[in-house]
């Protein structure tokens, strides 16, 4: 049985915790009440304005591509998507499976998260690049903010190592580079199922990257 000491003290710190929310809910309460015609007026202007902002934001993605997992036919167009759009992330591929089982999860993000434009470029069509930005084992993500390649995921080592990784660990490591974004507006949900792998039944083309 507790001591009645400790019971007595464990009931006062509930209330005084319980009291505390009242009293923050009462001057939330209180605070709406005080608020005239003019202050809503006021409020639903700027979430007007907000929403119309995030709205042409959304627009202009879209317009650049964004929302879409999309491949780049030649290389001198990388150019032009990274100045265009602030957050790009790019796959460095070639026909294996391992540059398969990275299209899937692609595809998955670009759809969820339409403030980044995700692209592919064929390594092997694209020596300029590779050379360029030392690209050598692929599958290769270029992850892009401001025109500049900031970070690489090279292969599956950071994703456990092998090639059943779910989309939701692409998406972490990914938002852990702040290509993309996890919370805010900026970030486009769209219900879609992230944890899980993509991992097919059908033999791979190659276990190895290159």
């Amino acid at each position: 049985m507790e001591n009645p000491n400790v019971q007595e003290i464990l009931e006062k710190q509930v209330l005084t915790v319980a009291k505390a929310v009242e009293d923050k809910l009462d001057d939330e309460i209180h605070a709406l009440d005080r608020l005239d015609i003019d202050d809503l007026e006021a409020l639903r202007e700027r979430r007007l304005q907000q929403m119309k902002k995030m709205a042409e934001k959304r627009n202009r993605w879209i317009s650049l591509g964004h929302g879409e997992y999309t491949e780049i036919p030649a290389e001198k167009e990388f150019f032009s998507i990274v100045k265009a759009s602030e957050r790009v992330v790019c796959h460095f591929y070639r026909e294996n499976w391992p540059c398969k089982v990275m299209d899937k999860h692609m595809s998955i993000l670009a759809k969820k998260h339409i403030e980044t434009r995700f692209v592919k470029i064929h390594a092997e069509k694209s020596p300029f690049l590779a050379e360029r930005l030392k690209i050598v084992v692929l599958p290769t993500l270029a992850l892009v903010k401001n025109a500049k390649v900031d970070d690489y995921v090279v292969g599956f080592d950071e994703l456990g190592g092998r090639d059943d990784f779910s989309t939701e660990e692409l998406e972490d490591r990914l938002a852990k580079a702040q290509v993309i974004l996890l919370e805010g507006e900026s970030s486009f949900k769209s219900g879609a199922q992230t944890r899980r792998s993509v991992r097919q039944s059908s033999n791979p083309d190659s276990s190895d990257s290159e």
